[in-house]
């Protein structure tokens, strides 16, 4: 049986990895004692997939991140500044991304506190190592498809192996895999799970189909990591 399409273009499937290595068993993680910030990180980390939402309308917004998060993925907006930060942690937000290093988050109580996890955005060597140096537990590469792709995230990681590292821009749900494979802790998806045409026909099923596709992808080379 075909899974979920859109005009009769049907959705990737997960990749294939080889069966003949058994995983190593992971620890068990005890979340009551973690902060709300590392709590989120180890999220994010164990699943390996973070969704960016754009959306013309609140309502829109909330369906999509609805199928999202059913279909195993965080969700997550963008902040530009102290304000946005503010607000979307006086809505109940304990994740915040962006772009580039808003030194303002930076400083703000929430994140000082461990209460919230920023993820700030970065490009180049300097600027990884100054986000990590401020207080960033993981710092977004962006736009990663522009300057390297996964051959970036592989050359960043020799340096940087202490530094956790979210690939971000460009990125499809079949490259998924070989970011993490490269030294990714997480990737960020935007287009890839919020389908500009389901999300235009309200088709939240292959936006929930594609995020559990996604996270296929992301599991299987987790579990060989």
């Amino acid at each position: 049986m075909e899974i979920g399409s859109l005009k009769g273009k049907a959705l990737p499937p997960p990749c294939l990895l080889p069966q003949n290595t058994a995983p190593p068993l992971r620890p068990r993680i005890n979340f009551s004692q973690l902060s709300h910030a590392d709590h989120t990180l180890t999220r994010i980390q164990t699943s390996g997939i973070i969704a960016c939402l754009r959306a013309n309308t609140a309502e829109l917004a909330m369906e999509a991140a609805r199928a999202a998060l059913s279909g195993g993925i965080t969700v997550v907006g963008t902040v530009l500044n102290i304000e946005d930060a503010r607000k979307a942690v006086g809505a109940g937000a304990k994740f915040l991304m962006s772009p580039a290093i808003v030194k303002d988050v930076i400083d703000m109580d929430g994140f000082q506190n461990g209460e919230v996890l920023y993820i700030p955005g970065a490009m180049t060597p300097t600027e990884i190592l100054s986000a990590h140096d401020s207080g960033a537990k993981i710092v977004k590469v962006y736009p990663v498809s522009v300057l390297g792709g996964v051959q970036y995230i592989s050359a960043l990681k020799k340096p940087f192996p202490h530094i956790s590292m979210v690939a971000s821009q460009g990125i499809t749900i079949d490259s998924v895999g070989e970011y993490i494979a490269n030294g990714a802790s997480s990737v960020v998806l935007s287009d890839a799970i919020f389908d500009k045409e389901a999300m235009a026909q309200n088709n939240f099923i292959v936006i929930r189909q594609l995020a559990h596709f996604a996270t296929l992808q992301a599991s299987q080379v987790l579990e060989m990591l």
